[in-house]
């Protein structure tokens, strides 16, 4: 793969070698970053399961501390006095069936987020094949299915950002802009990284994090050293 200039250089940085720190990572990460936007700073965690298995999937979510930089817009999936919570939460969007409606006659996919109230998933449902391949579809371990859709839509806006196991066994999450700065971009890979070393399946066997690279949209790959996340293994 040939790369761009600006990319050769930014790899003059680092040392391809090596396994930062989580700040020095960052922070050299940041340096990489010579767009003229904002790049996003992403997160790619190689884990030793096998997403085949049912009992060694890997997914969640968890609130950044200081959010992605991104503007989220949220869809609401609710009737009654759960529509209008999500609406004074700050929803984008909120119907029911109406919105589905719109979701299959229009082809409308106007948000980032969608979020559900549990009475809801019959009628959701129906947009299975729609939303589930790009990742859309309200689900309870990513706290996007709950009668407390208010509450929902407020963590969606701060910054909550879901995790789960691709099919070669990686993560890949935003945690930022370059813009945040070492320290901002820090706090939120230890939000992460925690989040997903808590959800170790107990079916995993060996090394859990196998690697972890950090990286702007448009840069290298920096390696980052993960030791400190590794929990001692629980007792056969």
């Amino acid at each position: 793969m040939k790369h761009g200039k600006k990319y050769v250089e930014s790899t003059k940085l680092y040392d391809k070698t090596k396994l930062y720190e989580v700040s020095e990572a960052l922070d050299v990460a940041a340096k990489t970053a010579t767009a003229k936007f904002d790049e996003t700073v992403e997160v790619h965690i190689r884990l030793g399961v096998d997403s085949r298995h049912a009992d060694q999937q890997v997914r969640g979510a968890v609130v950044l501390p200081h959010g992605t930089g991104k503007t989220v817009r949220v869809a609401v999936f609710a009737k009654g006095d759960a529509a209008k919570a999500a609406e004074e939460a700050g929803a984008d969007v909120v119907g029911a069936e109406d919105l589905v409606a719109r979701i299959q006659g229009e082809n409308f996919m106007d948000f980032d987020v969608a979020i559900a109230s549990p009475d809801m998933m019959g009628l959701v449902g129906r947009l299975g094949k729609v939303l589930g391949p790009r990742g859309l579809m309200p689900s309870p371990k990513a706290g996007t299915v709950t009668p407390d859709v208010a509450k929902a839509v407020t963590e969606a806006k701060a910054g909550k950002i879901e995790y789960r196991l691709d099919k070669t066994n990686i993560i890949h999450c935003p945690i930022g802009k370059a813009s945040f700065g070492g320290e901002k971009l820090s706090e939120n890979f230890n939000t992460l990284l925690e989040a997903v070393a808590k959800a170790k399946p107990a079916a995993a066997k060996g090394q859990y994090i196998r690697s972890c690279v950090v990286a702007t949209t448009m840069g290298p790959g920096i390696r980052v050293n993960t030791n400190k996340f590794v929990s001692t293994p629980a007792a056969q």
